[in-house]
């Protein structure tokens, strides 16, 4: 089930809850992807407000959205660049995308096979995808009140079994949002330190948000084709390990041979 656009936009861009959490994933993402200049961006669902640093530097920005979830122009007081598609019929040709951001998208959608293979048309050779999908065993997906309470959650495990089943390499994967997902002022001025605590304890705390970055994995063509077999180039010792056969003698029906003293065979014959 995919929430409003107008839900989404409140959220991240009117309230200061959302403003934080926009703020943490953003920063954890340009740690995995610093600069994309002279590349295609491409986000899904609802990752507008992770775009914003590419737009100076890439080749082209492009936010989709879906339509069950609605579109909302974007960015503000500039050419805009998002359109509203199908969950799996994107408006984009094949391997084009360097790079692909999908939040709020995974999580929401009912047919994610087929919204996966369509990520993995669109990216090109060397392309990557970042998928943002809300934590099983974080606060943020046990409530409703911010988007990642919504959905499907994921736990690291069971996302990139779903990769690597779509022909995706997982490589790196970050966790964040460890700060309590309240609108309340003592954790709003405290989030810093959770989120600082919580990196340092990864292993015991588990962060609201799971990213995962992944490859377009491109296997060898199995498709008809003639395969050639070379021969290989050195042949000078070819058969000098295996002796030569003995030549055989035709002997006549009727013949007897007569062996001389020392056991040696004679070529004469008696005939019956």
């Amino acid at each position: 089930m995919h929430l409003d656009v107008q839900d989404l936009r409140n959220f991240y861009y009117r309230s200061t809850l959302g403003r934080a959490a926009q703020a943490n994933v953003r920063g954890q993402m340009l740690q995995l992807w610093p600069e994309a200049k002279g590349q295609t961006v491409v986000g899904y669902g609802f990752a507008v407000p992770l775009l914003r640093p590419y737009l100076a530097e890439a080749r082209r920005v492009i936010a989709l959205m879906p339509g069950p979830q609605g579109v909302m122009p974007w960015p503000a007081g500039m050419p805009n660049v998002s359109t509203l598609c199908e969950e799996a019929l994107w408006p984009l040709d094949t391997g084009q995308v360097d790079k692909l951001i999908v939040m709020h998208g995974l999580e929401t959608t009912e047919r994610p096979s087929e919204l996966l293979e369509e990520c993995f048309r669109v990216l090109g050779p060397g392309g990557k995808a970042l998928f943002i999908v809300p934590h099983r065993a974080g606060l943020w997906s046990r409530s409703d009140r911010t988007p990642f309470g919504f959905g499907r959650p994921y736990s690291q495990g069971q996302l990139e079994t779903q990769l690597k089943a779509h022909a995706f390499l997982p490589e790196r994967h970050v966790h964040t949002l460890y700060q309590p997902p309240s609108h309340r002022r003592f954790w709003r001025k405290t989030a810093g330190f959770w989120e600082k605590l919580g990196g340092s304890m990864a292993m015991i705390v588990s962060g609201g948000v799971l990213m995962v970055e992944a490859s377009k994995r491109v296997q060898a063509p199995l498709g008809p084709g003639e395969r050639e077999q070379r021969r290989a180039g050195l042949r000078v010792l070819e058969g000098f390990a295996t002796p030569a056969p003995k030549p055989k003698t035709a002997m006549k029906a009727g013949q007897k041979v007569f062996h001389g003293p020392e056991g040696s065979s004679s070529g004469w014959s008696l005939d019956r």
